[in-house]
């Protein structure tokens, strides 16, 4: 890669998300916000994950370059298994071996490359090595709040007053969800060493949200930590005008319109989640049980629906089984409330158009979100049998009812929306970017003049 030449000042910043589109998203939201504001970005990553992300705006192709880094063969990843949405959990530990398969081609392109900058993510503890013998200052953006580094890598004894707690079936799936039966590996991270080895620590958080995580983080790592803002879709560069006129989205708006206000449930679990065959069966009976008109974007994959079930709900319920616009269904007045996992995207889009929030988290840092937004009062989370994480569909209906139409709930609701106002607010989150870039110029280190 040829160095990126930057005029009038502007930065040369290369990033490199983990093997995952939950962490390439938004990594690529940064890249387009500092490319708007005249800066260049080496985007690093795989062929196939670089070819799944959406195209920048035209005006911005200059400023954005995507690097497409081959990855070495792992025998027991699947051919073209290049991110977690291509393989089960209990190959994750196969996935980070060809991500560390990164180190030299990475090492390569910033010797020649010369970036101002490396932005890169948890799993690449052995990044900050390689950009301190290259000169090049590093920073660490974590795409999760704060409260999720403090518990994860500083771990107990957090205060005794914290929500954060795991419960014995969450604790039983991180120990064993990703351990590989067949070899009894399981995915190493160094999460203190990618948190404590930078010269800035990046959040896709708030001090609104979490001041008292910040400046735990601040206090433990003992590095400058530069919130970005929660990035909320009013921040995102997209071609809105070409979204209006896609065929799906108008007719899902059509049935939207015959909706009435606030009255339909929006169902998404993001592109990685794999629910079992037992888990989407009871969802499925629990919204049937609810009465309640829905959205359901459902990647099926090789499950099935209870049968009967699409004809029994035909007249106030859609299964969309291809992609959905999320952003464009979640702003129409008809949406009410959602069912969601608590991935951090996820919850941001929906809390930034106000909707109250019924949680179902799956992985670790789902379920702490989960007990956050609970505290917070604007979310419930479906009751679940506490050994083994399973729930019914009458716990399911009863949780949905509460959170969009009985009075017990107008609380909550009435919170998601106040709440939207900090997610929304583009006036904050435009201050927490030009911070973000004023961090980057002060702590720059200069090439050496001797």
């Amino acid at each position: 890669m040829d160095s990126v030449g930057c005029d009038k000042g502007g930065l040369h910043v290369a990033m490199l998300p983990w093997l995952a589109m939950g962490h390439i998203y938004p990594y690529f939201e940064v890249a387009k916000i500092l490319a708007q504001n005249g800066h260049y970005v080496s985007f690093i990553n795989s062929p196939k994950n670089i070819d799944r992300i959406p195209k920048a705006p035209k005006c911005l192709e200059p400023y954005i370059k995507l690097v497409r880094l081959p990855m070495a063969r792992i025998e027991q990843l699947p051919e073209g298994g290049e991110s977690t949405m291509d393989i089960p959990m209990t190959k994750v530990c196969f996935l980070k071996k060809a991500y560390d398969g990164l180190q030299e081609g990475v090492e390569e392109l910033l010797k020649t490359s010369k970036p101002d900058w490396v932005i890169y993510d948890f799993a690449a503890s052995w990044l900050p090595s390689i950009a301190k013998r290259l000169n090049i200052p590093c920073a660490h953006y974590n795409v999760t709040p704060a409260w999720n580094i403090c518990f994860f890598a500083l771990g107990p004894p957090l205060p005794a007053s914290t929500c954060l707690r795991l419960r014995p079936y969450e604790l039983k799936r991180l120990l064993e969800g990703t351990k590989n039966q067949e070899t009894g590996e399981a995915p190493s991270f160094d999460l203190k060493k990618a948190f404590s080895s930078c010269d800035l620590l990046l959040n896709r958080s708030s001090r609104e949200l979490e001041a008292e995580w910040l400046n735990c983080l601040s206090d433990t790592y003992k590095v400058p930590v530069v919130p970005l803002g929660v990035l909320p879709p009013s921040m995102q560069i997209r071609d809105a005008q070409e979204e209006d006129k896609n065929p799906d989205w108008l007719q899902i708006k059509a049935w939207l319109d015959t909706q009435h206000s606030s009255s339909v449930v929006y169902i998404g679990f993001g592109s990685e989640l794999k629910l079992s065959q037992q888990d989407l069966t009871h969802l499925a009976l629990g919204l049937l049980l609810s009465g309640l008109p829905f959205f359901w974007a459902l990647k099926q994959g090789v499950l099935q629906l209870p049968e009967g079930f699409e004809e029994a709900t035909k007249d106030r319920g859609i299964v969309w089984k291809t992609w959905a616009p999320q952003l464009q269904i979640l702003a129409h007045p008809a949406i009410g409330g959602c069912i969601t996992h608590c991935g951090a995207g996820s919850v941001i889009e929906k809390l930034h158009f106000g909707h109250v929030l019924v949680t179902l988290p799956y992985l670790p840092d789902q379920s702490l979100f989960s007990r956050v937004l609970e505290e917070k009062k604007v979310a419930i989370e479906v009751p679940r049998n506490h050994e083994d994480g399973s729930f019914t569909k009458h716990s399911l209906a009863k949780t949905l009812r509460f959170a969009l139409v009985d009075q017990d709930g107008s609380t909550l609701r009435e919170n998601a929306k106040q709440m939207a106002k900090l997610f929304s607010s583009q006036q904050l989150h435009n201050r927490y970017i030009q911070d973000f870039i004023a961090a980057l110029h002060n702590y720059r280190r200069l090439p050496s003049t001797s």
